[in-house]
């Protein structure tokens, strides 16, 4: 089974969304076949088979996560961070203003889907499959 250390090792590697398809790949060949991080601090429940769990602690001081969801302005963040333009802790913040409580990844389908406080999808996009090692994640 997969551990936190080994998680965070992958995620540390993690800069920008240019990154996440690559991040995605690494928890894969550990064993996790999906996650869910939580705006307001950025803790996450990662999923093994056999009903293995694991959580992280908290990333950063807890955010207020808006209560009405933006999602035109969700986009045009995820957009910028996606391009490499904003760091994760950034992106974060966006979601919060935005009203993202969570992010779902489920690896089987390849999606990560984004959901508002009242648990409705904002957004819900297909994790393109790395189309080259990005410098920032790979040394």
């Amino acid at each position: 089974m997969f551990t936190l250390e080994q998680i965070k090792k992958a995620h540390s590697r993690v800069k920008t969304g240019v990154d996440f398809p690559n991040f995605v790949q690494d928890l894969m060949q550990l064993g996790v076949y999906g996650y869910e991080t939580y705006t307001e601090d950025g803790h996450s429940t990662y999923f093994g088979f056999d009903e293995y769990t694991i959580e992280s602690g908290p990333l950063y001081e807890n955010l207020q996560v808006n209560e009405l969801s933006d999602k035109n302005r969700f986009q045009l963040d995820l957009k910028a961070n996606q391009e490499g333009k904003t760091d994760f802790i950034t992106f974060c913040h966006e979601s919060a203003a935005s009203g993202v409580d969570k992010w779902v990844v489920d690896m089987s389908k390849m999606t990560c889907t984004y959901y508002d406080k009242a648990g409705n999808p904002m957004l819900a996009e297909t994790i393109p499959v790395p189309r080259e090692k990005s410098s920032s994640y790979y040394p």
